[in-house]
C-alpha cells in the first residue's frame, strides 16, 4: 500500500521556478529526475564526447561539481550579461550520460509492516516470501501482474524479498512510476502474496501495509537513457556560460527556465531546440538543458502540441493557494473596457468564483458600487481571502460529485442485487448431505484457530437490542437499495420541477407571419432578460438540448436557423441587446454543430461586439469567450486568440460548476494546461487538469481521460494535509471503474480498495465498493464471480459496508451482508466466523418476517452441524420442527440427533424427510435422504443395509446429472458406497465407485473434489488393495492437483511419496523418475525453508544416484544434506543423515568401504556429543560387520570390542548377545580361538536355559556345532568338542531335524571316548581360562 521513491518531490527543483520563490508548497506528479545533476550526468572538461577522463573507468564517475545553484547562465531578456555561476563549466564542456553506473535492471523490494507498531511483521513477511518462492516455479502470474503495471519482470529474488524489473519504453517508466506514487504497486503485491486466510482477519488487514521501495537514482537513469535513445524531449534552459560556444552559429537566445523542445542532430554535445515561447529554432548545447523530470509532462507536451507558442498571459506562482471570499484593492484602477471593474485603493472586492494565483484577471464585485467585472490580480491583496480547504484544494465541494458519480451510474443497484443473489440460499427447499458442504473450499479450522479479527463480530442476542430494532420506524427498516435512494418524494421530483415552467416556442415559417413583429415578441421578450434564468441552461450544454427543450415544430435544423436569423434581425431593429446576443450565440452553436467554424466565429464576434453589460448572465459571457477563443485556436488566429485569452482563462477555470458548451473546449483546456506547465503554475495546472477530466467523462471518452485522472490523483494524494486520509479529490473509485473497462483487474481492485467512501450524495458508497471488489477479485484468476467461491479479499469491505448499514439502520441490507459474510467464512473453512454472522443474520431475519427468520435459522442450524455442535443445532431445529413439517428441517434434525448418538430417532427423522420428498416429488431430496440413511447405517456397521440405501441414492442422482452441485453430491455418495464395498471385501466394486467419484470431479474441473477423492484412491491402492502401478498413477495426479492449487507443502508430500513408489519399482527408468520427484521435493522444501526435509531430500537424491551408478554425484548430495542439517545446528538430524549415508554404501554392492567415513568420521562423534548410546552401539556393530565382510579383521575386532563394551552399558541382553557374537566372530577370524570360544559361550550364557522357540533351538544347534568344530580342530580338545556336539545334538533333537542329528552323531562317532565313538581310542583335553563365560564383565 505504501511506496518509497527517494526524496519527496516538492523538495526538488520545481519546473516552474521563476527565480523568485520556489513552489515547494505545491505538489507535483512523479518526478524521475529530481535533480538533473544528481548522478545522471557528469561534466567532462578534458575529454571529447564519448571518451572518459584519464584514469577513470565507466561507472566510476566523480560526483558532479558544477551543476549547482548558480543564478547566472543563459542570456536573459532582463539581464543580457551572464553572471558566473558557482562552479560553472568551461566553454568546452560536454555532458555525458552515466549508462554504465547502473545495470538496465532495477530492483523493487517489499516489506510487510504493522501500522500500529510501525515495525516489520516478520510472520507475514515470511509468509509472503514463501508465497513468492512458490510462484517462482511458475511465474506467469507474476509476469502478468507486472505487465499490467507496465513493467517487465526479469526474475524474482524471494530470498531478498524483491523483484528485478526492467523497462523498454518511456511510457512504461511513466505508468509504473504513477502506479508507484498512487500506492497501487504495493496493493497489487498484497493481492498476489497474501493468502486467503489473511484477508479474513479484518483487524490484521487494517493494521498491515506492504511497502515497496525502489532506487530513485537508478529509475531516473533508466528514464534518462530512454529519453536520450528517443532523441526527442522537452527541457528547460538552465543557467550556464555557453554564449561563447555559439559564436558563428545560429544558437537560440533563451530566457532562464524557458521551455524548449529538443531533438537529436547526431551530436552528443549539441541538440536542435525550438523555444515554446518564441517558436524560434536553433542549436542548443547540452549544458543548457535540464530535461523535464515528470514523465506525464513529456507525454502531454508531445501528444497535445499546438501551432503557436506560449502566450505569456499566465505567469508562474509562489506559494499562494486558490482562494475565495473578499480581498482589498491595493491601487486605483480605471477599466479600459466595459467588462473591467473600476475601483479605488482600499475598496473591498468580493471574488466571484475563485482567485487563482498567476492569472491576469479574476471576476469580482465591488462592494462599494455593486458593479461586477474583471479585476487585475496584481491590483489586489488576496491574503485576507479564505482558501478552498486545507492543503492543496483546487475544486469546490459541489464539483466532486459529477466525477465521482461516473462509476455509480447504474452500478449501485446492480451491486445491491448481486449481494442479494450471493446471500440467497436454497436450504429451506433442498436437503443437505450429512457433513458435506460443497462450497467449502478450504479445510475446516477449529474454533480456537479462527483469526482474532472475528472476535469483533457482535451477535444480536439480547432481547433489549432486538426490541430496539423492532421499535425502529418503517423508514429505518429500509429496503436493500434504499441507502442510495432520495429521502423524500421532493428529492425525486426536484430535477423535473423546473421543466414544467420552461417556455417553448413554435417555429412558424409562414411567410405572412415572418414580417409580423408580434410573432417574435414572446421569444424576444424571453431572450432579452438581463440576467441568467434556469431555462437558459440548455443553451450552454454539450448536448444542444435547447433544440428540443426550447423550440419545436421544425422539421430540420435549417428551418430553425432561418427562424433564428429572422428573430435576430427583429432583435436588431428593436434594439433588444440581450436577445440579439443570445440569438447570435445560438446561431453560432448551430454552425458549430455543422462544423461551420468561420460562420460560427462571425456570429460570436457579432455577439461580443454588441454585448456591453454581460455579467448579469455569466454563463453566457463565459460560453461566448470560450467558444470564440476555441475557434481562434482551431483556426490558428494567434493575434485574436492572445487578445482574448487572459479573460477567457478566467471565465473558463475560475467559475465553479460552469457547463461545457462545445467539445472543442478540450483544445483550449489543453493549451492552458500546456501554458501552466510552461510557467510552473501548479494551482492552475491542477484546476485545468480537473476540468479536462470532467469534460472527457462527459463526452464518454474514457480511454483518453485515464492519464489526466491519474495525474490529478497524484496531485491530490501527494499533498495530504495533517491528519487527512484523502486529498481534495479521491478519484480512486473512478480510476478503478476505468481500469476495469480496460481489463486491468489488479489495478482496478487496488484502486477501489484504496477508495474511502464519503457522505456526498451520488458518490460511491461502502456497498458499491464491496460489490465492486467481490465482482472483480475473481478476474485476477481469469474467472467470474461464483456463489461457490467468493474471494476473501472482499471480507473487510463487506464488514465496513455492514457497519455503514448499521449506522443507517438498513436492516434488510444488514441481513444480506451477514449472510454473504457467513457464506464466505464457511467457504474458507472458518466455521466460527460463519456461525457468528449466521446468528446475526438470524436475529435480523426475525425482525423482517417469518420467511426470512425461517431461512436464517435453518442456515444457522446447518452451520452448527458442520461445526460438530449437534446439541446447539438440535435446540434450533426441534423448535422449528414443532412449527413446520418441512422435510429440510427433519433432515437436519436427524443429523443433529445422529451426532448425539440417538440413532433410532435420527433414522425416524431421515425417513420423515424421505416421505416429505416423495410427497413433493423432489427426486434430488429423495436421493439425499436415502444417502443420509446409508451413511447412518454405515456408521453403525450395518454395511449391507448401507449398501442398499446408497445404491438407491446413486440411481436417483444418476437421473439428475447435469449440474455441478448435484454431481459433487453424487461423488460424495460414491465415496460412502466405496467404503461400504471395502467393508464387505468387494474390492472391484469399491474401485469402480472411487474412480466414478473422481470422474465427476474431473468433469467439472473441481480441484478440491478431485483432491479429496484422489487421496482416498492413493490410500486404497497402497494399503487396502495394493497395486504399485495404480498407486503411482494416482500419486502423480495428487501432485498435479496440489500444484494447481498452489499448495507447495501438499505437493512436496505427494512428490516425496511418489519418489518412494518409483524407487520400489526398481527399474532404471523408475529410478530416474524417482530422482526427478526427489529433486522437485528438494526445490519445494528449500522454497518453504524446511531445512530438515530439504536435508533428507538431498540424502535421498544421493541414494538414487548410487542406485543409478552415477557415483561422482553421490557424495556431493550426501554432503549437501549433512551440511544443511549442521547449518541449522540440528545435530541429531546430521547424525541420522551420516548413518543413512553410510547405510547406502553398507547395504550396496559397490564402494562398501566408503561407509566407514560416514559411520566413524561423522555419525559416531555426533552420537557421543549427543550421548546417543544406542545409536553409537548400532554404528559400531555395523562397522564391525562391515570390516568383517571387507576382511579387515583387526579393525573389526576394534569395533566389535567397542560395541561389546557399549552393550554392557546399555543393559539390553539381545544387543549384548549380538555384540559378543560379533566379537567372537572377529576373534575367530583372527585365529584367537580361545577368546572366540569364551565370547561364544558368553552369548550362550545370555540366553535362557529353556528353549523358547525353534529359531532359538536352531541358533543353539549351529553355535554348539561351530564350537565343537573349533575346539576339535583348532584347540585340539576332544573332550570339550564332544560336549559341544552333544549339546548341538540335543538342540537338533528339539528341532526334529533327522538329517542334522545324523551328521552330529557321525561327528561324535569320530571322537574317541565320546558317546558312540570306537572304544579303546584315547581322548585328549586341555585346560583353558574362560573369563567372560564364567561371569567376568571387563572386555
Amino acid at each position: 500500500m505504501g511506496c518509497c521513491l527517494g526524496t519527496p518531490w516538492h523538495q526538488d527543483l520545481a519546473l516552474g521556478c521563476t527565480g523568485e520563490e520556489c513552489e515547494s508548497c505545491w505538489p507535483r506528479s512523479p518526478e524521475l529526475l529530481p535533480r538533473w545533476h544528481r548522478g545522471q550526468w557528469w561534466w567532462d572538461t578534458t575529454s571529447a564526447p564519448g571518451t572518459h577522463p584519464q584514469g577513470m573507468a565507466p561507472g566510476n564517475h566523480p560526483h558532479p561539481q558544477g551543476m549547482a545553484s548558480g543564478k547566472a547562465g543563459l542570456a536573459e531578456q532582463s539581464s543580457p550579461t551572464p553572471e558566473a555561476g558557482h562552479g560553472s563549466p568551461g566553454p568546452s564542456v560536454a555532458l555525458l550520460p552515466l549508462r554504465d553506473t547502473f545495470p538496465p535492471e532495477i530492483s523493487l523490494s517489499f516489506s510487510v509492516e504493522s501500522r500500529s507498531s510501525r515495525c516489520r511483521n516478520s510472520q507475514l513477511q515470511e509468509a509472503a516470501r514463501k508465497k513468492l518462492w512458490a510462484l517462482g516455479s511458475d511465474d506467469r502470474g507474476v509476469c502478468a501482474l507486472f505487465k499490467e503495471l507496465s513493467a517487465r519482470l526479469v526474475c524474482t529474488q524471494a530470498h531478498e524479498d524483491r523483484f528485478l524489473l526492467t523497462f523498454k519504453t518511456l511510457e512504461e517508466v511513466w505508468k509504473f512510476s504513477t502506479y508507484l506514487t498512487l500506492g497501487y504497486v504495493g496493493s497489487c503485491l498484497e493481492q498476489l502474496l497474501f493468502a486467503q486466510e489473511f484477508w479474513l482477519d479484518c483487524a490484521l488487514v487494517e493494521d498491515t501495509e506492504l511497502r515497496v521501495t525502489m532506487d530513485e537514482e537508478h529509475l531516473a537513469t533508466i528514464y534518462m537513457d530512454l529519453l536520450l535513445q528517443e532523441g526527442n524531449f522537452f527541457s528547460r534552459a538552465v543557467p550556464g556560460a555557453w554564449k561563447s560556444e555559439q559564436e558563428g552559429e545560429e544558437g537560440l537566445q533563451l530566457c532562464r527556465n524557458e521551455l524548449i523542445h529538443v531533438k537529436s542532430v547526431g551530436q552528443d554535445s549539441r541538440w536542435e531546440g525550438m523555444s515554446l515561447l518564441t517558436g524560434q529554432r536553433g542549436v542548443v548545447p547540452m549544458p543548457a538543458l535540464q530535461p523535464i523530470a515528470q514523465p506525464f509532462y513529456q507525454w502531454f507536451l508531445k501528444n497535445y502540441a499546438v501551432s503557436f507558442g506560449v502566450s505569456q498571459e499566465v505567469s508562474g506562482t509562489s506559494s499562494q493557494a486558490i482562494v475565495k471570499g473578499r480581498c482589498m484593492a491595493t491601487k486605483d484602477h480605471r477599466g479600459a473596457t466595459w467588462d473591467e471593474l473600476s475601483f479605488s485603493k482600499g475598496d473591498p472586492i468580493e471574488i466571484i468564483g475563485f482567485f487563482i494565483p498567476g492569472l491576469p484577471w479574476f471576476v469580482g464585485k465591488s462592494l462599494s458600487t455593486g458593479s461586477i467585472g474583471f479585476v487585475p490580480t496584481q491590483h489586489v491583496n488576496p491574503e485576507a481571502c479564505e482558501p478552498l480547504g486545507k492543503g492543496f484544494v483546487f475544486l469546490s465541494e459541489e464539483e466532486k460529485s459529477p466525477v465521482l458519480h461516473v462509476p455509480c451510474n447504474g452500478d449501485e443497484q446492480h451491486f445491491v442485487t448481486l449481494l442479494g443473489e450471493l446471500a440467497h440460499t436454497d436450504i429451506t427447499s433442498v436437503y443437505r448431505l450429512a457433513g458435506f458442504e460443497p462450497t467449502a473450499a478450504f479445510p475446516q479450522v477449529p474454533p480456537e484457530a479462527a483469526p482474532h479479527g472475528s472476535k469483533e463480530i457482535q451477535v444480536l442476542q439480547s432481547w433489549e437490542e432486538i426490541n430496539d430494532w423492532a421499535t425502529s420506524s418503517t423508514s429505518e427498516l429500509s429496503s436493500p437499495g434504499s441507502e442510495t435512494a432520495p429521502a423524500t418524494l421532493e428529492d425525486v421530483l426536484l430535477d423535473k420541477l423546473d421543466d414544467l415552467d420552461y417556455p417553448k416556442f413554435f417555429i412558424d415559417l409562414n411567410a405572412g407571419h415572418m414580417d409580423d413583429a408580434d410573432v417574435f415578441d414572446p421569444m424576444l421578450t424571453f431572450l432579452n432578460q438581463d440576467s441568467f434564468v434556469p431555462s437558459f441552461q440548455s443553451f450552454y450544454d454539450l448536448s444542444f438540448s435547447f433544440l428540443h427543450s426550447t423550440f419545436y415544430g421544425f422539421s430540420d435544423e435549417d428551418e430553425l436557423v432561418l427562424y433564428l436569423e429572422t428573430s435576430r434581425n427583429w432583435a436588431k431593429r428593436t434594439r433588444s441587446v440581450w436577445a440579439h446576443v443570445r440569438l447570435c450565440f445560438l446561431l453560432g452553436k448551430l454552425c458549430i454543430k455543422k462544423v461551420k467554424l468561420s460562420q460560427a466565429r462571425v456570429y460570436f464576434e457579432e455577439a461580443m461586439s454588441v454585448l456591453d453589460r454581460g455579467f448579469g448572465d455569466l454563463p453566457l459571457l463565459a460560453a461566448l469567450h470560450v467558444s470564440l477563443a476555441s475557434i481562434y485556436l482551431k483556426q490558428n488566429m494567434k493575434h485574436k486568440f492572445s487578445s482574448l485569452l487572459g479573460k477567457t482563462v478566467t471565465l473558463l477555470v475560475c467559475l465553479p460548476g460552469r457547463s461545457f458548451s462545445w467539445e472543442n473546449e478540450l483544445e483550449l483546456l489543453m493549451y492552458i494546461l500546456r501554458e501552466s506547465i510552461a510557467v510552473g503554475n501548479a494551482p492552475l495546472e491542477a484546476r485545468v487538469c480537473f476540468l479536462i477530466v470532467q469534460l472527457f467523462l462527459q463526452l464518454g471518452r474514457t480511454e483518453e481521460v485515464l492519464p489526466f485522472l491519474e495525474h490529478l490523483q497524484c496531485l491530490s494524494i501527494t499533498w495530504l494535509g495533517p491528519g487527512t486520509r484523502s486529498g481534495p479529490l479521491d478519484a480512486a473509485a473512478t480510476l478503478g471503474y476505468l481500469y476495469d473497462k480496460k481489463c486491468l483487474p489488479n489495478l482496478a481492485l487496488a484502486s477501489v480498495r484504496s477508495f474511502v467512501p464519503g457522505s456526498t450524495k451520488g458518490t460511491p458508497t461502502p456497498i458499491w465498493r464491496a460489490g465492486f471488489i467481490l465482482q472483480n477479485a475473481p478476474k485476477l484468476l481469469g474467472k467470474q464471480l461464483d456463489r461457490s467461491s467468493m474471494p476473501a479479499v472482499a471480507c473487510l469491505y463487506l464488514k465496513q459496508a455492514l457497519q455503514s448499514c448499521c449506522d443507517s439502520r438498513a436492516v434488510p441490507m444488514q441481513r444480506t451482508l451477514c449472510a454473504v459474510l457467513s457464506r464466505m467464512f464457511l467457504q474458507h473453512g472458518l466455521l466460527h466466523g460463519a456461525v457468528c454472522y449466521a446468528a446475526r443474520a438470524a436475529a435480523l431475519g426475525r425482525l423482517l418476517g417469518e420467511e426470512e427468520a425461517f431461512e436464517s435459522s435453518l442456515s444457522l442450524g446447518w452451520l452448527h452441524l458442520l461445526q460438530q455442535q449437534p446439541g446447539l443445532a438440535r435446540a434450533i431445529l426441534q423448535g422449528m420442527a414443532s412449527k413446520t413439517q418441512g422435510g429440510a428441517v427433519h433432515n437436519l434434525l436427524a443429523m443433529a440427533l445422529s451426532g448425539e448418538g440417538r440413532i433410532q430417532e435420527a433414522a425416524e427423522n431421515f425417513l420423515r424427510a424421505l416421505h416429505k420428498a416423495k410427497e413433493m416429488g423432489s427426486r434430488r431430496n429423495q436421493a439425499v435422504a436415502l444417502a443420509n440413511l446409508g451413511q447412518l447405517s454405515l456408521s453403525c456397521g450395518a454395511t449391507q443395509l448401507a449398501e442398499l440405501y446408497l445404491l438407491w441414492a446413486v440411481r436417483l442422482f444418476a437421473e439428475l446429472q447435469g449440474h455441478q452441485e448435484l454431481d459433487m453430491e453424487l461423488a460424495q455418495v460414491l465415496l460412502w458406497l466405496a467404503q461400504a464395498m471395502v467393508d464387505r471385501q468387494r474390492m472391484e466394486d469399491a474401485k469402480l465407485c472411487y474412480e466414478l467419484a473422481l470422474g465427476f470431479g474431473l468433469k467439472w474441473q473441481n480441484l478440491r473434489s478431485q483432491l479429496h477423492v484422489t487421496e482416498r484412491l492413493c490410500h486404497f491402492y497402497s494399503r487396502v488393495c495394493p497395486d504399485l502401478q495404480a498407486c503411482i498413477t494416482y500419486h502423480e495426479h495428487w501432485a498435479s492437483l496440489a500444484r494447481q492449487l498452489q499448495d507447495r507443502e501438499l505437493e512436496g508430500n505427494a512428490r516425496q511419496a511418489l519418489s518412494q513408489l518409483y524407487q520400489a519399482l526398481g527399474t532404471p527408468e523408475a529410478l530416474r523418475q524417482s530422482l526427478d520427484c526427489t529433486k522437485q521435493c528438494l526445490r519445494i522444501f528449500i522454497d518453504l525453508e524446511e531445512a530438515a526435509r530439504a536435508a533428507e531430500a538431498w540424502l535421498q537424491a544421493g541414494k538414487l544416484y548410487y542406485l543409478l551408478q552415477e557415483d561422482e554425484l553421490v557424495e556431493m548430495y550426501f554432503q549437501a544434506g549433512i551440511q544443511t542439517a549442521l547449518k541449522g545446528d540440528n545435530f541429531s538430524l546430521a547424525m541420522d543423515l551420516y548413518e543413512k549415508a553410510g547405510d547406502t554404501f553398507f547395504n550396496g554392492s559397490r564402494d562398501r568401504a566408503r561407509a566407514v567415513e560416514f559411520y566413524r568420521g561423522g555419525a559416531v562423534p555426533l552420537a557421543r556429543k549427543l550421548k546417543a548410546t544406542q545409536t553409537e552401539l548400532r554404528l559400531f556393530n555395523k562397522l564391525a560387520e562391515l570390516q568383517i565382510s571387507l576382511q579387515g579383521y583387526e579393525k573389526a575386532l576394534e569395533f566389535a570390542t567397542l560395541a561389546a563394551r557399549l552393550s554392557l552399558r546399555v543393559g539390553d541382553q539381545l544387543q549384548e548377545l549380538v555384540a559378543f557374537h560379533r566379537l567372537a566372530t572377529a576373534y575367530d577370524l583372527l585365529h584367537m580361538y580361545e577368546m572366540a570360544e569364551d565370547c561364544y559361550l558368553k552369548t550362550l550364557a545370555l540366553r535362557p536355559p529353556v528353549l523358547q522357540s525353534s529359531a532359538e533351538a536352531l541358533y543353539y544347534c549351529k553355535l554348539y556345532w561351530h564350537l565343537g568344530n573349533l575346539t576339535l580342530h583348532k584347540l585340539k580338545d576332544e573332550q570339550d568338542a564332544s560336549s559341544y556336539f552333544l549339546l548341538a545334538l540335543a538342540a537338533a533333537t528339539e528341532l526334529g531335524d533327522q538329517e542334522l542329528q545324523a551328521l552330529l552323531r557321525a561327528k561324535l562317532g569320530a571322537i574317541p571316548r565320546a558317546p558312540g565313538a570306537p572304544e579303546g581310542t584315547p581322548g585328549c583335553a586341555t585346560d583353558r581360562p574362560r573369563w567372560l563365560s564364567e561371569g567376568g564383565h571387563v572386555v
